[in-house]
């Protein structure tokens, strides 16, 4: 085979430029894979840092010692000090009654916790009831406007200005911790406090762990108004804050907690 001195030169500039190309294409390709097994460990240890800081995120609860509470017969301190706070109004009928915190009897409280043989410690004594602020509240879920939503802390809030009264949230709630204001309520508030909102006509209400105070970093008006201090306020995720150590030592139930609604109101008995 006859090749002249220009076809073979070019012939082995075509076969260098075709190596040299190979070589760049090889250490491109590693220096991607490089880049992304870097970028792979930044999003690992990104994701890891994420992870771990979640963990640190508070999670608030109650704990209610019944012993203690029952100990001071008919006391409505922490009832009266959430009605004030909160401009909650007194209608004078059941039938139309706004209730963040109220009373009600242990066996009513808790039906799924009957006993026969248990002790009469709790019989017919009236405790003290609340929203469970769920961690997972179906209120939340059937919600069409997200008036009540779930903050990063669990409390479940509501938001007065985008209800539209559907009354969805109180037919979903289990433990019937919702009112509504059939009424305008503000001609029925003993002494307005200023400096919390009062709602309208046709909304709906309910304990929210008193948030407006949480934020200045105060407990709920509750848990500061009970003199027998049965009520308890913490972050579950902090294992050396009170509600954990009492969590730790003492027997607690919750209201219907087969409903897998994750009560975050937790009774001391």
């Amino acid at each position: 085979m006859n090749i002249d001195r220009r076809k073979f030169f070019k012939v082995i500039g075509f076969s260098a430029a075709g190596i040299a190309a190979g070589k760049l294409a090889d250490a491109y390709a590693k220096s991607k894979t490089v880049k992304l097994i870097s970028d792979g460990a930044k999003s690992t240890v990104k994701y890891a840092k994420t992870k771990v800081a979640s963990l640190k995120k508070e999670r608030l609860a109650m704990v209610v010692d019944l012993r203690k509470c029952i100990s001071e017969k008919g006391c409505t301190k922490c009832i009266e000090a959430c009605d004030k706070t909160h401009n909650i109004p007194d209608f004078g009928e059941t039938k139309d009654e706004i209730k963040w915190i109220w009373k009600d009897k242990y066996e009513d409280v808790f039906l799924d916790k009957e006993n026969f043989y248990q002790t009469n410690q709790y019989k017919n004594q009236m405790v003290p009831v609340f929203c469970n602020n769920c961690d997972n509240p179906p209120c939340v879920e059937v919600c069409p406007t997200q008036a009540t939503f779930k903050r990063d802390d669990g409390i479940v809030m509501m938001d007065w200005h985008r209800c539209i009264g559907c009354r969805y949230c109180m037919a979903a709630c289990p433990y019937g911790s919702r009112s509504f204001n059939w009424r305008d309520p503000r001609p029925f508030i003993k002494d307005i406090n200023p400096d919390f909102p009062t709602r309208m006509k046709g909304v709906v209400e309910k304990c929210t762990f008193c948030d407006e105070r949480v934020s200045e970093g105060l407990k709920p008006a509750c848990v500061d108004a009970c003199t027998e201090k049965a009520l308890v306020f913490g972050n579950l995720n902090d294992p050396e804050s009170e509600v954990r150590k009492l969590l730790k030592e003492n027997f607690s139930v919750r209201r219907k907690p087969g409903l897998g609604t994750n009560p975050e109101i937790y009774y001391l008995v």
